[in-house]
């Protein structure tokens, strides 16, 4: 577990919004720097570079994901499709507050020429899917979920579908309500796969 200072979540937060604002090709120290009124040999003591900023951000986002599912982790006998409406209102409310974290999280093309930030960026994934897969799994098992479409690729459906949700409501500038457009993305879904 990272435990991350006061100042180094403040240059994270403030990295986000620079590639936001202008892309992750004008994240510098430099500008980052300037954006938060420090000097770069400042920075530096917080971080050592650029792309160790960038795995800080993801560890971080990692960390909160992991945390809120935590809390949905105990489930009640027949409750899969309530705790996976939990488990995105959470992830659609944390995005819908911060959408500039989207910009991150989902720049994994970026992150491809480098090891470390796609590990972390695949590490994310991973977990999202699994939990997504356990859910369904669990649900078939108990006969909440129909067996029509096996768990592959019925944790396929529900985290592209989320994920398309995510990006298009980031891709038409945030106006809409992400929360209420991913659930209703959600209990559509919930419909075709339910018994």
């Amino acid at each position: 577990m990272h435990n991350f200072t006061e100042r180094q979540i403040e240059i994270m937060k403030a990295a986000t919004n620079r590639i936001d604002e202008f892309g992750i090709q004008n994240l510098t120290i430099k500008t980052l720097a300037e954006d938060i009124g420090l000097s770069e040999p400042a920075l530096y003591r917080h971080f050592k570079s650029k792309n160790e900023i960038l795995l800080s951000l993801l560890e971080f986002f990692n960390l909160e994901i992991k945390g809120k599912i935590k809390n949905y982790a105990v489930v009640d006998d027949g409750a899969e499709p309530d705790m996976l409406r939990s488990i995105f209102q959470s992830q659609l409310s944390t995005f819908e507050k911060n959408p500039a974290i989207i910009s991150v999280i989902f720049a994994e093309s970026i992150f491809q020429y480098d090891e470390s930030l796609s590990d972390k960026v695949a590490e994310i994934m991973q977990f999202m899917h699994k939990t997504i897969e356990n859910n369904i799994s669990n649900g078939q098992a108990k006969g909440y979920y129909s067996k029509i479409v096996d768990v592959n690729t019925a944790t396929i459906i529900v985290t592209g579908s989320m994920r398309m949700a995510v990006m298009k409501w980031k891709l038409y500038g945030s106006k809409s309500n992400l929360v209420n457009d991913g659930m209703v993305v959600l209990n559509g879904i919930l419909k075709m796969i339910k018994n």
